[in-house]
């Protein structure tokens, strides 16, 4: 454990992790219990989402499976506990947007500051680039400040801002939408394919590649 910074009397401590530690994989239903414990409290104490109420666990497993019926559905696993987690999916249903999905990204706050969730992203990038997918988005509510760092270090382009768009605690919250483009803007664009007809040893080099 390493002191990052001292407010006062509270000390804020950070849990250093080394990279052999770390794995990472694809989510299964049976990580949802674990997986919700990490995105419980941003929806109790946060408006980085928009959810008020906290889902039931097997509301969770039919989330992760539908996902993984075509995006990627990432956990990074440090021991017996999951660290962090992350998801792509369809922003919009109408057949012209199959090219663009939208990426979410939690970690546990107790394993802030080892840089997982830019492991994360990479690996989803790189996997939906597979996929033929083009335009990738990050919608970000206001303020957050690592996660418009993190968009601004993959380079994303900010392209909009709904300003009192989302209503939660008592106050309107406005939302930033980042942009970025993974694949080129073919005339005739590539067939977007399932997460399962990916090659599998192309997966797993980019999943042991961070």
């Amino acid at each position: 454990m390493v002191l990052l910074r001292k407010n006062g009397n509270v000390e804020v401590w950070k849990m250093e992790l080394k990279k052999e530690n770390l794995v990472f994989r694809f989510a299964a239903e049976e990580d949802a219990e674990k997986i919700l414990k990490i995105y419980k409290p941003y929806i109790e104490n946060t408006t980085i989402t928009f959810e008020y109420e906290v889902p039931a666990v097997e509301e969770f497993k039919v989330r992760i499976r539908e996902t993984l019926e075509e995006y990627p559905y990432i956990v990074c696993e440090c021991g017996n506990e999951i660290a962090g987690y992350a998801y792509a999916h369809r922003i919009w249903t109408r057949a012209a947007y199959q090219w663009d999905a939208e990426l979410s990204v939690y970690t546990d706050g107790k394993f802030a500051g080892n840089g997982i969730g830019k492991k994360l992203y990479k690996i989803l990038i790189e996997i939906l680039k597979l996929q033929n997918i083009v335009n990738v988005y990050g919608l970000v509510t206001y303020p957050n400040e690592n996660s418009e760092k993190l968009h601004n270090y993959f380079e994303f382009k900010r392209v909009a801002f709904f300003e009192k768009t989302g209503y939660k605690f008592g106050q309107w919250i406005g939302v930033t939408w980042f942009e970025k483009a993974i694949n080129l803007h073919f005339e005739n664009p590539v067939s977007v394919k399932k997460i399962s007809e990916i090659d599998e040893e192309k997966v797993r080099k980019i999943l042991n590649s961070v």
